[in-house]
């Protein structure tokens, strides 16, 4: 489908294939299984030297450093989460992605029935304006040690940088020594990467399925509101039969959905709690301006992606309430009193709003980006108290 050209680039460079149907066919790689695993195993030393260079920093009482890799920690792990489910929930989101494919309009009259073009340019535009601020993200931090080397040594002469590596990690040998450095080097550009990919892909399979999904709530709103009844309780009531079988659908869709998603859009939502607050942090404790454009970039991407996800959660609230309005609008003065019946059957249902949700816990609108700002100034509140004390 159109809708996921661009989630299916980013997972092929990570060596993963996120759902087969009957027009996408599995396709088996030795070259795919060996960047995937080169990926996973990369990708989990990485965050291992994390975790212990963590524990040294809290053990010598150095807390700016450990707020620091804190972050970078958190980056890695929602990117490893997102990729483990999807891996582990492939079967379920094959058949989504199948039901998906048998719904989808076929013929460009469909299509304008659908409104497939306005829907899929709005997907497209988010979708390339995310990947393109998330890549810029990930390859500031990893270039941005050699950027230093070559801008203040090499060419302005103002001072030595000397060797480092974009992230801070723990190596129990003399790293700085040229083969090393050189092997760390390209194994941390590897990671970041690949936790980027994995935060993109994800992001951009979960905003392609929810794009359809609104797309049908819309579909359906619009044929119920705008079709002529005939009086007739025969032909009406099979009307109202395959409008109701279509919802059903919708909704089967929306829900398997959710259980696909919800572990990681609810790890997503905490974890980005707590580096939102990290990284305002470090905003604030005096660094240089170069490290603070950084800095700003890391907070401005992760603020971008809780929103999307948050906008499409909205978006498909709207769009499945929509249809309990559509029902009311309709012409139902004439119809049958059996129809008319029925109808407050279906005005009730769809008032039962369809949210997106992370888990039980959380069911994801914009509403829910004002709270996790909340929680994340109350959080760097206390740690700005604690930091000064």
């Amino acid at each position: 489908m159109k809708f996921m050209k661009y989630t299916n680039f980013f997972y092929r460079s990570m060596g993963m294939e996120s759902y087969t149907t009957d027009s996408r066919q599995q396709t088996k790689s030795l070259w795919a299984n060996l960047v995937f695993w080169a990926n996973v195993l990369n990708l989990s030393a990485i965050v291992c030297g994390e975790i212990i260079y963590l524990g040294v920093s809290l053990a010598q009482g150095k807390i700016l450093e450990a707020i620091t890799v804190t972050t970078y920690i958190g980056f890695v792990f929602v990117g490893m989460s997102k990729m483990f489910f999807i891996w582990w929930k492939k079967p379920a989101l094959s058949e989504v992605m199948r039901d998906l494919e048998q719904i989808y309009p076929k013929g460009r009259e469909a299509e304008e029935e659908y409104r497939l073009q306005s829907f899929l340019r709005s997907s497209s535009r988010i979708s390339v304006t995310y990947a393109l601020l998330y890549s810029v993200l990930i390859w500031t931090f990893n270039l941005f040690s050699i950027m230093q080397f070559v801008v203040y040594e090499k060419l302005l002469h103002i001072r030595v940088v000397g060797l480092a590596l974009p992230y801070t990690v723990y190596y129990p040998w003399n790293w700085e020594a040229p083969w090393s450095f050189n092997l760390l080097l390209f194994c941390q550009n590897f990671a970041g990467y690949t936790s980027a990919a994995g935060q993109i892909s994800t992001d951009l399979l979960l905003c392609a399925v929810a794009t359809q999904l609104v797309m049908h709530f819309d579909y359906l709103s619009r044929v119920l509101e705008g079709h002529k009844l005939s009086g007739k309780w025969e032909k009406d009531s099979r009307f109202l039969i395959n409008t109701v079988k279509y919802h059903q659908q919708i909704l089967r869709l929306s829900a398997v959905v959710n259980d696909i998603f919800g572990i990681p859009l609810l790890l997503n939502f905490m974890v980005s709690t707590f580096v939102i607050c990290f990284v305002g942090f470090q905003m604030t404790v005096g660094v240089p301006p170069d490290i603070m454009i950084k800095l700003f970039l890391f907070l401005f991407s992760s603020l971008c992606q809780v929103y999307l996800i948050c906008h499409y959660g909205q978006l498909i609230a709207d769009a499945s309430f929509g249809l309990s309005n559509a029902a009311y609008k309709q012409n139902w003065n004439h119809a049958d009193v059996r129809y008319r019946h029925a109808l407050v059957y279906i005005i009730a249902r769809a008032q039962k709003t369809t949210y997106l949700k992370a888990t039980v816990f959380m069911s994801i609108t914009r509403a829910t980006m004002t709270d996790l700002l909340q929680i994340s100034y109350k959080f760097f509140a206390l740690l700005r108290t604690m930091y000064v004390k």
